[in-house]
Formats: C-alpha cells, structure tokens, sequence
C-alpha cells in the first residue's frame, strides 16, 4: 500500500486525501499552514501539495527533498519546475469542480478526466481513483486551465447573470437550468456548432435589440460578448449566406433584421 501526506487542508486536499483513502492508499496526515512541513516527504512514498496555485512553489521549496518520494502539485495552471528543488515530481489535475470535500470525493471516482505530467505516479493515481489520464505539455498549462475556467467557472458566472435577469421577471435560476442541462447535453452529443440555437444562431437581428433594451445597462457588456462568441460560432459552422445580416456584439438600431431558417 502506497503511503501518501498532503500539504494543503482545502477543498481539493480533503477531496483528494478522502478519495485516495477509499481507493486503497494510506493517507499519512494532512499539513497546514502552520505545520512544520520542512520534513513533509520523509516516510512516505508521494507528497500532494494541494495549495492554492500561487504558493505551490515556495511550498515545494520549503520542503526537503527525500530520495524516492514523489513530490506532486494539483495546480492546473503550472508546470513541474513549480515543485524544484525535487528530483521526482508530477502534476495531477481533475477536471471536475470540488466545491466541497463530500462532493469532490465522489466526484473524483467517477471516471472523470485529469491531467498528468511528469513522473508515472501521477497516471497511476489517476487510474487508481478510476479516472482517465491525458497528458498535458509544460508550454500548454496556460491555454489548457484558461480553457478549464471558461468550462466550468465562466458557466457559472453565465448562470449568475441568468439569475439577476430572471429576477427582474419574478423567476429564480432553477427555471432555467433544465435549459442549460439539454444545452451542454447537446454539445456532448452534436458538438458545440451543431447545438447552437438561438436568435445569434439565426441572425436575428431585431430579436436581439429587443433583448439589449429590455437589460439593466451593467448587464449589457456581458450580453453583448455571449452574442459575439455565438455570432462566431454560429459563423464558423457555415458559409455565410448571402440573404443573412451577420449579427455583431454592438447593433446599429438602423440596421435591418434578416432572419435565417432555424429554431
């Protein structure tokens, strides 16, 4: 049985030292700030440092590197010279939310993906809890977390703005979150360009305006970038057609609306 210590008593150490433990590693305690953690890799065969992204670093400095224990952060955005001085080191990333330790243990054994780098420890715990490994280069951790944060984290920040203009009407997010569900369920089905719908989609021009006047000013911005991302989406999966009045993030209230076949 492999022994594994952590460094980082957060949401994502508790998740991971709670799914590790049901998946048959030793989990030999969990470090805090206030630990003395120059000797966090003696005795054991693997140390998680599951701080926040900015701290992993100078953590991993502060610790005395141990000849055959495995040094490995969570840290979706940093590459593994964040864990020098350390011979052995790995990046272990899931791809899901964990926004609590009793969520994120279920969560992290049902199957999810995560990213690896570095030593094969990181595919092997990856596997242990069920999981499904894909590697991610050094040079892409930037793009690969930006890419994570739109999924998860600029989703709900959408949702928030949902709930503020749905409130303005007397309704609460729940009404629209069956909406949402089917959306993202289409997107794993069809692909994002084949399941947009929606008036960006048609270039409904006139719908839209309409949509832009009935917001509070401070909601606009927001608005007017979904619009874009979909104008181009809706752009990338087709050619142009002639009759169609391409629909940008700012309208002309002049401009005539022309609207394409589609739901």
């Amino acid at each position: 049985m492999r022994s594994v210590r952590l460094i980082g008593p957060g949401r994502a150490g508790l998740s991971l030292a709670r799914a590790l433990s049901d998946s048959g590693y030793h989990i030999d305690g969990i470090l805090g700030r206030r630990d003395d953690q120059a000797d966090a890799a003696e005795g054991v065969d693997v140390l998680v440092i599951s701080t926040p992204d900015d701290v992993v670093a100078s953590v991993a400095a502060g610790v005395r590197p141990v000849e055959g224990c495995v040094v490995v952060h969570l840290a979706a955005s940093l590459g593994l010279d964040a864990l020098d001085p350390h011979d052995r080191r790995a990046s272990l990333h899931p791809l899901v939310p964990l926004p609590n330790p009793t969520i994120g243990e279920r969560r992290l054994t049902q199957g999810i993906a995560f990213a690896v780098a570095g030593d094969p420890i990181a595919h092997e715990l990856a596997r242990a809890l069920g999981g499904r490994p894909f590697t991610v280069a050094d040079a892409d951790r930037a793009a690969y977390h930006a890419a994570a944060c739109v999924a998860a984290n600029h989703v709900v920040a959408l949702l928030g703005q949902v709930e503020r203009i749905a409130a303005a009407t007397g309704l609460d997010v729940d009404a629209f979150l069956d909406l949402s569900r089917a959306a993202i369920d289409d997107v794993a089905r069809l692909g994002p360009a084949a399941a947009l719908t929606g008036p960006a989609a048609r270039g409904d021009w006139a719908t839209l305006e309409r949509h832009r006047l009935a917001l509070a000013e401070d909601e606009r911005p927001g608005y007017n970038a979904g619009v874009a991302l979909a104008n181009r989406l809706a752009q990338d999966r087709a050619p142009r057609r002639p009759e169609t009045t391409p629909v940008s993030a700012e309208p002309s209230p002049s401009r005539p609306s022309k609207v394409a076949a589609g739901v």
